[in-house]
């Protein structure tokens, strides 16, 4: 039986992000074949969490920059550990690397971070986003290394994994595609969907925390929500996300149809009482998921490229419309919003993308297999990859002497 340590950022939360499902989907995996699962993290426990204990996982609280995690690992002994984000693979790697060398690593990407952060820059500074911007970045070297550093890294959109290929010629074997990991939309699951006619109003619904997030709120404050607004002044906009500020609640305008509903406990049930979920996001990464949990829920939506990127395949139709224009973006609200024919399409496309592009039992068995593979032969997967043993080499000099400068200092203070 295999025992896995995952190494999280934060602690799971389901209904407050995207990266918070996609992690519990894997402990879930892992846990359907009866592996151990310990989750340890550094972060503070949030009222949000997923209580992961009542499943069967460990769950304990390390330190960074602490020996403690050394004897910690030791006695786990863990044969496969997987890093969330690639910052705490920088934290704890190259610990893992020193005490269990024949663990079998693995990087979670979430997402593209380095991607995400390099278009939030590009469009803060009002320019247009080129993949040679990404190269350049200090943090694409940064996550890139750990990519190379990690036995296999897990990518969860087919464009990142394209990107990494072409722009960072990373080779195929160091990377496994794995969408979210869902159960397909049955006749039964949508009988059990409310009509078009029983919903109402717009929803958007993300964590406040996330910066795409929270610039796609103030897009439909300024600009967005008046366009639609002023065709259609007796609807509402529904905005549903973790952790609100001062400065979100400020926009709160029952007026003006504009309603900061701050934290759902049941993200789905107010999905599906909307008639449509609006996301326009103008920077990010990976899969977003509020993009996806509206199809779960039969709620066709209004985004842009970035939002629809790694969502949509070749060979597909939109749940919705996909523009980039705040006024094209406003009148494909309208039209969805009052064309029930159409708005009965869309549905259909997301029940589409949904059993096509996010079947659950495919993408969990191979990944269980690309796990046991490497298992079997991870002497020579490791051989092959001479880039990333030098980056271990150098990161168990370079971050291992400052962990241990840190750790001294502060047992001095």
């Amino acid at each position: 039986m295999n025992s896995i340590l995952i190494i999280g950022s934060v602690w799971p939360e389901p209904n407050s992000s995207a990266a918070g499902s996609r992690m519990m989907q894997l402990i879930l995996l892992f846990l359907s074949k009866n592996w151990k699962v310990t989750f340890a993290c550094t972060a503070t426990e949030s009222d949000h969490m997923e209580d992961i204990e009542s499943l069967g996982v460990t769950t304990v609280n390390i330190i960074i920059n602490s020996a403690t995690f050394d004897d910690f690992i030791l006695h786990l002994k863990p044969n496969i550990v997987i890093f969330d984000r690639f910052m705490t693979e920088e934290q704890f790697g190259w610990r893992v690397s020193k005490h269990l060398s024949s663990a079998l690593t693995i990087l979670n990407t979430e997402d593209l971070h380095s991607l995400r952060k390099t278009r939030q820059e590009a469009f803060k500074s009002n320019k247009t986003f080129d993949y040679s911007d990404l190269i350049q970045s200090d943090i694409a070297k940064r996550e890139i290394a750990s990519i190379y550093r990690c036995d296999l890294s897990l990518i969860i959109s087919d464009t990142e994994i394209n990107l990494l290929k072409k722009h960072f010629n990373l080779p195929k074997e160091q990377l496994f595609y794995i969408p979210f990991l869902l159960d397909p939309i049955t006749v039964d699951t949508k009988k059990n969907w409310p009509s078009y006619q029983e919903r109402n109003h717009f929803i958007t619904i993300g964590n406040f925390r996330h910066e795409p997030n929270w610039n796609s709120v103030l897009y439909l404050k300024e600009t967005i929500w008046p366009l639609i607004k002023k065709q259609l002044p007796e609807v509402e906009l529904h905005i549903y996300g973790a952790y609100p500020p001062q400065k979100a609640t400020q926009l709160h305008n029952p007026k003006q149809g504009f309603y900061i509903k701050g934290w759902a406990k049941d993200a789905q049930q107010v999905m599906k009482q909307a008639r449509i979920c609006l996301a326009p996001l103008r920077f990010g990464a990976g899969i977003k998921g509020k993009l996806v949990e509206a199809m779960l829920c039969g709620t066709p939506s209004i985004t842009t490229n970035i939002g629809a990127e790694g969502i949509l395949g070749e060979d597909s139709d939109w749940n919705g419309f996909i523009t980039d224009q705040p006024e094209a973006f406003a009148n494909a609200s309208v039209k969805l919003y009052n064309n029930q024919n159409i708005w009965h399409q869309a549905q259909q496309n997301g029940i589409e993308i949904i059993n096509t592009r996010f079947k659950k039992e495919k993408f969990s068995n191979q990944l269980i297999n690309q796990i046991i593979d490497l298992q079997n032969s991870l002497k020579e997967h490791r051989s092959k990859n001479f880039i990333g043993s030098m980056l271990q080499h150098h990161s168990l000099k370079s971050t291992e002497y400052m962990s241990r400068w840190i750790e001294e200092k502060n047992k001095r203070n």
